[in-house]
């Protein structure tokens, strides 16, 4: 049943995307394909997998215990968290802490937690500030 839900969800939001995709309105530059291909080409793809859902279910999930879905509930608020703290301390300080929270979370020890936070916050802001030029948020420290 709850597959089928979560089909009926997608197909009415690949039925709404394809139908704002339609309203979008050439520009003066219009290329052979246009600026609606790719969003039809994503509803397309998001109804035809909604279908499948609701056409071949798979059984009834185990869903999580009270516990279990406390801890997924968190792990969202400490995302939302985090969106929030990336321009107040910046993309490293941020990136740490969340991403250190969500490894130890998993299972991880919480020092390895804390290295693999920093080993990962340095390495995106390695490769995608320094190597490709991108803006992250800046902290309070200048990076």
């Amino acid at each position: 049943m709850s597959d089928r839900i979560f089909g009926g969800f997608g197909l009415a939001l690949a039925i709404f995307y394809i139908w704002a995709a339609s309203t979008i309105k050439d520009s003066f530059m219009v290329d052979v394909v246009g600026p609606r291909a790719f969003p039809y080409i994503v509803g397309t793809i998001v109804a035809i997998c909604s279908l499948y859902f609701i056409l071949r279910p798979d059984d009834e999930p185990e869903w999580p215990h009270m516990r279990e879905f406390a801890e997924i509930v968190f792990a969202a608020v400490v995302m939302l968290i985090y969106s929030w703290a990336l321009p107040e301390f910046g993309f490293l300080i941020s990136t740490v802490f969340a991403t250190a929270y969500l490894t130890w979370r998993l299972g991880t020890q919480p020092l390895w937690s804390l290295v693999t936070g920093v080993g990962t916050s340095v390495s995106i802001y390695v490769v995608f500030h320094l190597i490709l030029g991108l803006a992250l948020a800046k902290g309070p420290l200048g990076f």
